[in-house]
């Protein structure tokens, strides 16, 4: 008996939101690293290469928020790809107690190889979808922010 019920919960939560998302997200990630690797670098280093503005730099403390990072991971990340060599930090002229991320010549060259990723995944997914499939999948996505930022799940502890 209690095999057959664990059975039914592991069917059971592969028809969840939330586990759909994880699992291809976990797919994505394994996809970005892979390839990242072969340049090395990692998903993390080529998502924020993405983020940091091509000529002018970006403020260290809008990179955090913008990527969804918590300051210490940020921090460790950005710690690594100035040791590669694919950023370096100045002080920000606008404000003085704050730095600028930069990307070096080679970091361009970082960038716009995650760029091209991040745009022939998207390309490919695109080939496999109607225009229709893509707007619901965006319809989908938004109604689940919505319902999560909308804070009003209330649970019993």
């Amino acid at each position: 008996m209690h095999s057959i019920f664990l059975y039914l919960w592991y069917m059971e939560k592969e028809k969840t939101f939330d586990h759909a998302l994880r699992a291809t997200w976990q797919a994505i990630a394994k996809f970005y690293n892979e390839r990242a690797l072969k340049h090395d670098s990692t998903m993390a280093m080529a998502m924020a290469l993405l983020y940091i503005d091509y000529e002018k730099g970006t403020p260290s403390t809008a990179l955090g928020p913008s990527m969804g990072m918590e300051p210490t991971s940020l921090s460790r990340i950005l710690n690594n790809m100035e040791d590669k060599g694919f950023i370096y930090r100045e002080k920000n002229p606008k404000d003085g107690r704050g730095v600028l991320v930069k990307l070096t010549d080679l970091g361009k060259e970082k960038r716009e190889i995650s760029k091209i990723t991040v745009y022939e995944l998207n390309d490919k997914i695109k080939e496999n979808l109607s225009e229709e499939k893509i707007r619901n999948f965006f319809e989908v996505i938004d109604t689940i922010k919505n319902v999560i930022n909308k804070k009003e799940l209330y649970f019993k502890d």
